[in-house]
């Protein structure tokens, strides 16, 4: 089966591949489709393919699967199955794809462990450009660099593709005979008839007339790509679905003599195809539109979506951000329209969408036709769009640009522009354009248009989607692209007239390309049973006979009284059960780590997405209407955001002495925004209640079974030891399932004791993000005192973190984020503040790094601006400042094995620093709107070991205060036997009653992302080290048995070896150890647009003496690509009151394929041990996190060079860029002659679409 993510098409977890004979094309087809979009109506006569289907380890694993099982291309395996279908697609419909085509199969699939690039590493085993380069030299990859550089100590570990099972594409399942007869069978009319909803598939055009005359408001729907989410989302009902998927003229594609015409329900990946190959054969002149339409496909969607969607339901959608109905309406294509009796053909221009989501057709017509024009000779077409994201993201601003020369002349005939999120629908600027006839194409002219399009296309300082300035800079950043790329074409085309185009301009005329990836790497098995169907998680748990399901009722205001709750109408839905509220609970209401919280509000709301209540019926559909139905009514109350008197204070030194000393003083402010988990498999509990003595049983999706136990009984008032929880596995988890999953578990426990019936629910996507809480974001207010050597003498730094509506785990976050203020610098004067902020928003929770890269972030800012207001290299400035070995920390810690120096040193070595810095300084002098940065970063993350512990063979052992031992393992997939033998070894080795011993089935501590270890490892094997595990921490605990030799076991493991720091004296160990790591990267911006390409990234990470290289190296690369999108895509948006606006994949955006460093390289440092542990998988998990601020930096260094060559708009040198670098930010702090003429002022009552929290 495939795993659901999202459910709104926008992760592919649920790839899978349908095939069907199409009629027009007289062949078989196979495409990729989203299951969580694709209506099981639309599916008569196609074959459908799951991961199941084309191999498993019972039988034998199919190539897709073996190759990325060995490469070690998952982590959580939860995105898996839909990676390996996307790629097995591809392979059916082409078996020698190029490095690219691979690359584009993958652009509507996530994931968010491994950071992609062991996917791609092994999927190019079967590119036909992916082999041996010929040791040309030009692949950082090769195997003759790779001996040269033998001192890399790259272990020869590195997969050997010539192991690999071979494709062999005659061995694939056939198409099925039965569907294979009916191909020359007539189509007949289909009908199926739901509870609400009726689908009609019609046969012929004249039925699907008759149908639209006779039902207008029929809903017409051919990939449900628009229709699906807006009934999953959006609560629309549709209850007559007609599809026209079948009707030939619709599906058509015929080249006449003024353009290419489309039937409306053909795919966009068909419409890609035809256009393809119509530039392919046609004079270049001719083909202006299509490459313009072409570009915009190529980042529209992914290939599951593109397969489906047609090109008609993109247009009548009209939607106002749409990335093709702009490169239509500019290029005055031609749309055809029918209804029973009435035939017209119309031009779509700005008559065609007279208001928000709506077109000039009559109910009964339907769109039948497109013809996209050919272009004519001296007219040229461009078509830009920018995104957070470039895959698979929804634009900001899009528009379709056209210009028709009088013959063998530069002065204008026709100039067309239109825009889509510029209005709330496509717009084109005709006041702009008509005023353009007759002139010359020269610097006059686009002065004035800039000039014209500023003032024409204003958006008011409150406009939905925000980033007003943003916004209308680029609509002239794009005519500006546009005047070049004309200018360009002009000179090589004909006249001497023209306008030269200045060379150093060149490069804002080019279209985005990338090179394939390349990186060295290291790799080692990943444990079978992930790439196929043998993954189970939470929601896999087949249902249980009586199973009922539960959906959650949440607050829709920040701040409010309740002041009633209202189900009737939810009682009318069918199969509704039971409403749960506070009133239903036996136990306690109140929960929490602090007891802040309550399991369901009762006389109050503090967040949006505060759960009041619970519905529980028969099916999960029938739950979300019921849900949907339960009516409740508020009294408002102010929402606010106050600074609690819970202050953290770190201080050293005399801060008054050190600031009076130094040379110069900076101060400022730093905001960092907060960061979704994103975790591919959200959460979803299961209760299921035994029947005797209150016991029940729980499968959850948690890293904490010890609160989810304890939480559950108390709300339930029983002792813990009647409830087990029970955890497979999860699909992610990165500190967001470390305390937030009990607000699911709780309520779903609470609705099995109550009906008695077993209860599941799994989040969706929408709700788990309003609900569950991310990363805090952070608020730094700095002042830095330094010689003008660069030399920090003082430091004072204000940390405020929005913490949301409990104190959860927001001040241990705090704790951790002031004892890395001083990330890897000696400062001698320093105090750090940080204040938690209890504001109306969902309780902000643990995520890897906990504080730590706040801290640190705020750190190497304050230390960039040291080094501008110096004039001096930063690197220098941040070597200069570097502790060294014996040193002691702001807290009072010495540094023992420092190794820092050495990976730092290393790093500059490897990515060839001094010489690529010379080559950028060349770069940007070289192009004036295309500027690259250049950063080397480095990082000290605290590793806190409260108790010893060990990590071998994938055995770890906790042993907890209270007594109690945690034991973990590999051996997850083996049933029970393993466990009972597991707890045996344990408690011989410990001389402990077993009772004292839990098994979890995976590590519940927050050791985000261990990898699960190989089932196939024997139970002696695990045995082993479950015993060694025991034996270290027995002559561990031995200094405190014989202090107290009549002590108990209790007794003795609540000591713990001297680790506990007190904020009133500043003294005592925080942390066990300390992990090192240093990056170093390379990102090249461009200036007009704000989008950026991380060309280079250089990683020396010291994680001691690496018991296994190859999950480290995939720990660091997963964790620097969550960095990645922490520091420069991922953004959240909340609106004024409070609500969520990103509550998905299609608003929230986590990297993609395409985001990680073209160029990626680890290493390990070499001879290192840590004395103080055998590593475990937590000191690799978080640390490499924060290195992805190297990116954030580059990008910084890259705008500083943009804004040096624009002196003359009087900037500061010192300016702020908070984090996330997005597009938006990136093209605001460019200053030039379009964002001063964008400008947009903001009236003191003015409420914005979106506001920072």
């Amino acid at each position: 089966w495939d795993q659901l993510g999202c459910g709104e098409g926008g992760c592919g977890a649920c790839t899978v591949m349908l095939s069907k004979f199409d009629r027009l094309q007289k062949k078989i087809v196979h495409f990729s489709v989203n299951a969580c979009l694709a209506p099981i109506c639309s599916l008569h006569h196609v074959a459908v393919t799951t991961v199941e289907g084309i191999g498993s380890t019972k039988t034998r694993l199919h190539p897709v699967q073996e190759r990325i099982s060995k490469s070690h291309g998952s982590q959580c395996g939860f995105c898996t199955p839909g990676i390996v279908m996307s790629m097995y697609t591809l392979l059916r419909n082409n078996p020698e794809p190029t490095m690219e085509e691979i690359e584009n199969a993958f652009q509507g699939n996530l994931c968010r462990c491994t950071g992609y690039r062991p996917i791609l590493q092994g999927f190019r085993t079967f590119a036909k450009d992916g082999g041996c380069c010929g040791g040309t030299g030009e692949n950082p990859n090769c195997c003759m660099y790779q001996k040269e550089n033998s001192k890399l100590n790259l272990s020869s570990s590195l997969f050997n593709s010539e192991e690999f099972l071979p494709l062999d594409p005659t061995q694939e399942p056939i198409f099925p005979p039965e569907l294979m007869r009916l191909k020359d069978e007539p189509q007949k009319q289909l009908c199926f008839q739901g509870e609400r909803v009726k689908w009609i598939q019609t046969a012929t055009l004249k039925e699907l007339l008759e149908l639209k005359a006779e039902h207008p408001d029929a809903k017409l729907v051919v990939g449900n790509t628009e229709i699906g989410i807006e009934m999953k989302f959006k609560n629309k009902l549709f209850p007559l679905i007609v599809c026209p998927a079948w009707i030939p003229e619709l599906n058509s594609v015929k080249r006449g003599p003024e353009g290419i015409s489309f039937g409306a329900a053909c795919p966009l990946s068909e419409m890609e195809k035809a256009l393809v190959a119509a530039i392919a054969e046609l004079p270049s002149y001719q083909t202006e539109v299509f490459k313009g339409v072409l570009e915009q496909l190529r980042w529209f969607a992914g290939k599951q979506v593109k397969s489906v969607a047609s090109v008609g339901g993109n247009i009548i959608n009209a939607s106002p951000i749409s990335d093709l109905n702009p490169v239509f309406m500019a290029s005055g294509s031609k749309l055809t329209l029918v209804s029973k009796g009435t035939k017209r053909t119309v031009r779509m221009d700005h008559m065609f969408f007279p208001s928000y989501r709506k077109t000039l057709l009559s109910p009964e017509e339907i769109l039948l036709s497109i013809e996209i024009p050919y272009s004519r000779k001296g007219e040229y077409f461009s078509a830009f769009k920018q995104a957070s994201r470039r895959e698979d993201d929804i634009a900001k601003v899009t528009c379709g640009m056209r210009v028709l020369f009088k013959p063998e002349s530069d002065q204008v005939q026709e100039l067309d522009i239109s825009f889509g999120g510029m209005a709330d629908k496509t717009i084109p600027a005709l006041k702009t354009t008509r005023k353009q006839q007759g002139r010359a194409w020269n610097e006059e002219l686009l002065q004035e248009v800039c000039a014209s399009l500023a003032e024409e296309l204003s958006l008011e300082p409150d406009a939905p989607g925000g980033m007003v300035e943003f916004r209308r800079t680029l609509t002239l950043s794009f005519f500006f692209k546009f005047y070049l790329t004309v200018l360009q074409k002009l000179g090589k085309d004909s006249t001497d007239k023209c306008d030269k185009l200045d060379p150093t301009y060149a490069s804002a005329t080019l279209l985005f390309q990338k090179e394939p990836p390349a990186n060295v790497q290291l790799f080692q098995e990943v444990p079978k049973g992930q790439a196929e169907d043998d993954m189970l998680f939470c929601d896999d748990i087949p249902p249980y006979s009586n199973e009922l399901y539960l959906r959650l009722v949440t607050s829709t205001k920040a701040h409010a009284r309740i002041k009633s709750i209202d189900i009737s109408e939810a009682q009318k839905v069918p199969g509704f059960i039971h409403f749960l509220s506070a009133d239903d609970i036996p136990g306690s209401n109140e929960t929490g780590l602090f007891n802040d919280e309550t399991v369901f509000a009762k006389h109050k709301v503090t967040c949006v997405g505060h759960i009041i209540g619970a519905v529980v019926t028969d099916t999960p559909e029938h739950a979300q209407r019921a849900a949907q139905a339960v009516k409740i009514e508020y009294e408002e109350l102010p929402a606010i955001i106050t600074i609690e008197v819970t202050d953290l204070k770190i201080e050293k030194g005399d801060l008054k002495k050190g600031f009076a000393e130094a040379d110069n003083v900076v101060s400022g402010e730093l905001y960092i925004g907060g960061q979704e988990h994103f975790y591919l498999e959200t959460h979803c509990t299961i209760a299921v209640p035994k029947g005797e003595e209150g016991e029940m049983e729980l499968f959850v999706s948690t890293q904490n079974t010890m609160k989810t136990q304890s939480f559950v009984a108390k709300v339930l008032g029983v002792p813990d030891n009647r409830i087990v929880v029970r955890v497979k596995r999860m699909g992610g988890g990165f500190g967001g399932k470390e305390t937030r999953s009990t607000v699911l578990s709780t309520a779903v426990a609470l609705a099995a004791y109550k009906t008695g019936r077993p209860v599941r629910c799994m989040l969706d996507r929408d709700e788990d993000m309003l609900i569950t809480g991310g990363r805090h974001p952070f608020l730094a207010r700095y002042k830095v005192g330094f010689m003008k050597t660069g030399k920090i003498v003082a430091l004072e730094v204000e940390h405020y973190s929005n913490a949301g509506n409990t104190l959860d785990l927001s001040q241990s976050i705090m704790e951790r984020a002031l004892f890395h203020m001083d990330n890897c610098y000696k400062i001698p004067n320093i105090r750090g503040i940080g204040r938690l902020c209890k504001t109306n928003l969902s309780s902000n929770t643990a995520f890897r790094g906990f504080g730590g890269p706040q801290g640190m972030l705020i750190a190497e800012y304050w230390m960039s601006e040291v080094a501008l207001t110096c004039r001096l290299p930063a690197e220098e400035v941040r070597r200069l400042n570097m502790y060294k070995e014996g040193d002691l920390t702001h807290f009072n810690q010495k540094l023992e094995g420092f190794t820092l120096p050495r990976c730092w040193d290393e790093c500059l070595e490897s990515s060839k620093y001094h010489a690529r810095r010379n080559e950028i300084e060349t770069f940007n002098k070289e192009n004036c709107w295309k500027k690259r940065g250049l950063c080397i970063i480095p990082t000290k993350f605290g590793i806190s070991f409260t108790v010893p512990f060990l990590n071998q063979a994938g055995a770890l052992v906790h042993v907890y205060t209270d007594g109690s031992v945690l034991l973990t393992h590999g051996g997850t997939e083996m049933g029970q036997g393993l466990h009972t033998k597991m707890i045996q070894v344990a408690s011989k080795a410990l001389k402990i009653p077993t009772s004292k011993i839990y098994i979890s089935e995976t590590s519940t501590s927050t050791v985000p992302n261990t990898s699960p270890t190989a089932a196939s490892v024997s139970a002696d094997i695990n045995g082993q080290a479950v015993y060694e595990a025991c034996k270290t921490i027995l002559q561990r605990l031995e200094p405190f048995k014989k202090k107290n030799p009549n002590g108990s076991w209790k007794d003795w493991v609540s000591l713990t070896p001297n680790l506990g720091y007190s904020f009133e004296t500043n003294s005592g160990n925080p942390f066990h150890y300390f992990s090192y790591g240093v990056a170093c990267s390379e990102v090249e911006i461009d200036c007009l647009t704000g989008d950026h390409k991380n060309i280079r990234t250089d990683i020396v990470m010291d994680v001691g003496s690496s018991l296994n290289p190859a999950i480290d190296i995939g720990q660091v690369e997963g964790a620097f690509v969550q960095g990645l999108g922490l520091f420069t895509l991922e953004e959240l948006h909340y609106s004024p009151e409070g609500t969520l606006h990103t509550r998905g994949p299609s608003t929230y955006k986590i990297p993609a394929f395409g985001n990680i460093p073209i160029d990626f390289r680890v290493s390990l440092l070499r001879d290192c041990p840590n004395k103080k542990a055998i590593y475990a998988s937590k000191a690799v998990g978080e640390p490499p996190l924060f290195l992805a601020s190297s990116i954030f930096f580059a990008i910084k260094d890259a705008i500083c060079a943009a804004r040096a060559q624009h002196a003359d708009f009087k900037m500061k040198e010192l300016f702020q860029l908070d984090s996330p670098a997005t597009p938006e930010k990136i093209r605001n702090a460019c200053v030039d002659k379009f964002t001063t003429l964008c400008v947009t002022e903001v009236s003191a009552n003015c409420k914005p679409w979106s506001i920072r929290v």
